[in-house]
């Protein structure tokens, strides 16, 4: 027998009726995610969409504004610009994690050690990964680096790109891409170059480190990876936070 309650409570039929801005949103973002708006396809004039949408220019405006937030789409000015569809893939989430950090950086929201903590966290699993799977070619690219490190002076400005391309390299010979988009991000963040003025010792000691991390990861041996980077990270946050007690820059303006 079908209870008295069962028989008081109304089939459920409706859904939450979304805003027009909402709908837009919603429209264009599932039209990019299941890939019928291709990544760097030109979307259609913001006239022909809002007439396409039934809407004003001001609410496609704010849909547009929504999207690019999400780092689904990006506007780009002047006659040959428009509003393009941005790569989804998983470099997308080291973009997402690299703009958040460094907004949240720079109004002081979180600290740089907070930052540089995690991004040692997820670099010594980088280098144990790396040492089980990374390929010859990969190993052939971080001994290019580490030998163009060697012979570049501390006021070389390929300094920092070079020590970029290291650590996110390694990052990518894990072969685990989420783990190397946010390790990307976080270096990014944290590029101690861009806090100190690195002198010859801090430079020679850094490639002598770099050098430890390359021999682990070319002999496939995880533990003496996890100890050379462990290491490295210390001293340089070491060097970074002696830099940085004088330095007003490293709490004001954290970009790289």
């Amino acid at each position: 027998m079908v209870s008295a309650d069962k028989e008081r409570s109304p089939k459920v039929i409706g859904q939450k009726v979304m805003r027009p801005r909402q709908q837009v949103e919603e429209t264009i973002k599932n039209a990019i995610l299941s890939g019928e708006l291709k990544s760097g396809e030109l979307l259609p004039p913001e006239a022909e969409l809002a007439r396409q949408f039934n809407v004003s220019r001001s609410t496609l405006r704010e849909a547009l504004r929504v999207l690019t937030s999400q780092h689904l789409i990006t506007k780009v000015p002047g006659a040959r610009g428009g509003n393009f569809v941005r790569s989804v893939d998983y470099q997308s989430i080291g973009v997402a994690v690299s703009d958040a950090v460094d907004n949240l950086m720079a109004l002081g929201n979180i600290d740089f050690d907070e930052v540089a903590d995690v991004r040692q966290h997820l670099e010594v699993p980088a280098v144990r990964l790396a040492a089980a799977h990374r390929s010859d070619e990969q190993l052939a690219e971080l001994t290019a680096i580490v030998e163009k490190q060697k012979s570049a002076s501390v006021d070389d400005p390929e300094v920092a790109d070079l020590d970029r391309q290291f650590h996110t390299l390694i990052a990518t010979a894990s072969k685990n891409r989420v783990l190397a988009a946010l390790v990307a991000a976080l270096h990014h963040a944290t590029e101690p170059v861009h806090y100190l003025d690195l002198s010859p010792e801090v430079g020679r000691d850094t490639v002598k480190q770099h050098q430890a991390i390359l021999r682990a990861i070319a002999q496939q041996d995880p533990e003496a990876g996890e100890t050379a980077i462990v290491e490295h990270l210390t001293y340089l946050r070491g060097h970074i936070v002696a830099g940085t007690a004088s330095s007003p820059r490293a709490s004001t303006d954290p970009e790289s």
